[in-house]
């Protein structure tokens, strides 16, 4: 029961220090990337040209995303679409109809057993034989008017007659 656990704990610890791992590349990557900001002792002018550049840099970087966005959406309807390609292509072969194959019982425990097997099995012999004229005399047809039948058999009454005529062929 305890290696259920320790993988489950294992496995906690390796994703925290994943987690960890990443955290500091991106504070590392970051501070590679934007330098800290001296603003202590710049004029105005200087403050408004430091202004225009950090904007300017944001503007790249914002159509760079913007590129990386158009670029992966089309990547994503061009995925879809091929995928609904695939799925017509997949429709389009026809399935060859499956023959029904007669195989008799005996080809088929020889197929199954091998050649060992030397019993006969005539499974048609085993089957009662049912005349159909035994049938029809069995349950006589009774027709009337439907309609005083329903009146009679509603409610709890017709339910007891129901029971009752159920029993009575049986009891015969």
């Amino acid at each position: 029961m305890q290696g259920p656990h320790l993988m489950l704990a294992k496995a906690k610890e390796c994703w925290e220090q994943e987690h960890e791992e990443r955290e500091a590349e991106k504070v590392r990557y970051l501070a590679e990337r934007i330098p800290t900001l001296q603003t202590r002792g710049l004029s105005l002018s200087a403050l408004q040209d430091l202004c225009r550049e950090l904007h300017a840099k944001v503007e790249v970087v914002d159509e760079e995303r913007y590129d990386i966005e158009a670029k992966c959406l089309h990547n994503t309807r061009e995925i879809k679409d091929l995928k609904l390609k695939v799925m017509d292509l997949r429709g389009k072969f026809k399935r060859p109809p499956l023959r029904r194959v007669r195989v008799s019982a005996d080809a088929m425990l020889r197929a199954l057993l091998g050649s060992k097997h030397k019993v006969s099995m005539d499974l048609r012999a085993n089957l009662k034989s049912v005349k159909k004229e035994d049938t029809e005399k069995e349950r006589p047809v009774e027709v009337g008017d439907w309609r005083k039948n329903v009146e009679a058999m509603s409610g709890m009454e017709g339910r007891k007659k129901m029971f009752d005529a159920a029993k009575s062929p049986t009891s015969q």
